[in-house]
């Protein structure tokens, strides 16, 4: 990278305030503050439109989220008609042709597969009995997962973590509820740093199997065994951490590996169904230690993921179906994707066996059970909300008011810890239906009513009368 002086400077200072002024236009003004703010123009020999910001998280989340409206920015605003880049401010810009690809971070759903995998030698009969060997799944790569808003950030944190760009997100822990491409990501970062490395020594297990190693290696005496194979990887994948829940010993064994290993800056991956302050009865020191490096969560897939998603597997298994019908079960399944995907083997395989054509009624017949499921007790954040404030006597608007007495308060607490019990909304999006309230917020309210519940007699019996009213 080279520096300018005098009147470049000048001029890639004058331009750059043009690009802001017009990305502002684009962009909300949060968003321009928080991730446009501290930004620079930078003078490289690379060409023009480099942008360096101040972390790794800046720059993924602009190349996630931004790139198009940056773009226009520049030509625009000032003229320059380029195809942007961003860097951390400090460090070395890579040379495009040395440094991977991340077609799949920025995957737009509908686009071609152009994204970065081992390649055919790696992906070769070897390298799939290695994967099989460790537990990975050889089809969890980063190819064949469908980014869409519900991932686009968990994605693009594995992708960095994979390419071994995300140095600062050690830990990386991803959480969210079953079937949304937890254990997918995870497996794709593995196969990935495997590609990148043959020799690398790569640790994938559920929590689960490592507390039965863990309790094998304690009746047979051998710790120290137990602790060299986890204590000198390269990196540690971990599936449903939640698991450790209540196994105090477990507990203090894996904290103990944990920060061994970040301490010799080795990778450490968990995946959760639920965010760490919510995992029962874990050692805060744990829950402190999950929440030291980057969190991401994945979302339930939108209309148009869930279309995709079905497109990419009918591609995969060769099977062809009419566009209202796929339309139709993208409709009708939205929970999950593993649901998702159940819900097309049973109308592939029907189309396959059977001469009859495929039929909208045929296919509500044939996903008849997972559309109940899908459908049985959708309570809303409305609903809850309601109930609570008629159950206390408060005015519906006191559920979204910023007004804190404790009046008023504590049942908006009790309303967010129902919230994330009964539905299927993120943290955000239930801040976003209290008030605009963030995710930290949400969290407390959960823990404090939970907290209350088991030494506050009144407290759960006004929250099992709630939750009996509203699954009614």
């Amino acid at each position: 990278m080279s520096s300018s002086t005098g009147g470049d400077d000048h001029e890639q200072h004058a331009i750059w305030e043009k690009v802001k002024a017009k990305l502002s236009e684009y962009i909300s003004a949060d968003a321009f503050s928080r991730w446009f703010k501290n930004a620079e123009l930078v003078q490289a020999d690379q060409g023009p439109g480099i942008v360096g910001v101040q972390s790794d998280m800046h720059q993924i989340w602009i190349e996630t989220n931004y790139m198009d409206e940056l773009r226009a920015a520049f030509a625009e605003g000032a003229g320059v008609h380029c195809s942007p880049r961003v860097m951390v401010k400090g460090q070395e810009l890579p040379v495009e042709e040395e440094k991977p690809k991340h077609a799949a971070r920025q995957l737009k759903v509908g686009e071609p597969d152009k994204v970065v995998t081992p390649d055919s030698t790696a992906k070769g009969l070897a390298f799939e009995r290695r994967l099989k060997r460790l537990g990975i799944n050889p089809e969890f790569d980063f190819e064949s997962f469908v980014v869409g808003d519900n991932s686009q950030f968990a994605h693009a944190a594995c992708s960095a973590v994979a390419y071994e760009e995300g140095r600062s997100f050690n830990p990386l822990f991803i959480h969210g509820k079953a079937g949304l491409g937890k254990t997918h990501l995870m497996s794709a970062v593995a196969q990935q740093l495997l590609a990148n490395d043959p020799k690398a020594k790569i640790v994938f297990l559920t929590a689960e199997h490592f507390a039965n190693e863990f309790i094998e290696a304690v009746r047979k005496g051998s710790l120290d065994t137990f602790r060299k194979a986890y204590r000198h990887a390269d990196a540690l994948l971990i599936d449903d951490i939640q698991f450790l829940s209540a196994k105090e010993r477990t507990q203090d064994e894996f904290f103990h590996t944990f920060n061994t290993l970040l301490n010799t800056q080795t990778q450490v991956i968990l995946t959760c169904d639920c965010p760490a302050p919510e995992i029962q009865t874990l050692d805060p020191r744990l829950v402190s230690r999950f929440e030291s490096g980057l969190t991401v969560e994945l979302q339930p897939p939108g209309f148009e993921t869930r279309v995709a998603i079905l497109r990419r597997k009918m591609e995969q298994w060769k099977v062809e179906l009419e566009n209202n019908i796929v339309v139709h079960i993208a409709n009708s399944i939205k929970s999950n994707v593993r649901r998702l995907e159940g819900a097309l083997t049973r109308v592939a395989s029907y189309s396959f066996l059977s001469s009859e054509p495929m039929s909208i009624q045929k296919v509500d017949e044939l996903l008849g059970d997972l559309v109940r499921d899908e459908n049985t007790n959708q309570i809303t954040i409305e609903q809850i909300q309601k109930t609570v404030a008629d159950y206390y006597g408060l005015h519906l608007g006191d559920m979204r008011s910023r007004r804190r007495p404790a009046s008023i308060a504590f049942p908006r607490q009790v309303a967010m810890f129902l919230s994330r019990k009964l539905t299927k909304l993120s943290l955000v999006e239930i801040g976003d239906a209290f008030g605009k309230r963030d995710h930290g917020t949400v969290i407390h309210a959960c823990k404090k009513v939970k907290a209350d519940m088991e030494t506050e007699v009144e407290v759960k019996g006004a929250v099992e009368k709630l939750i009996a009213q509203l699954e009614r």
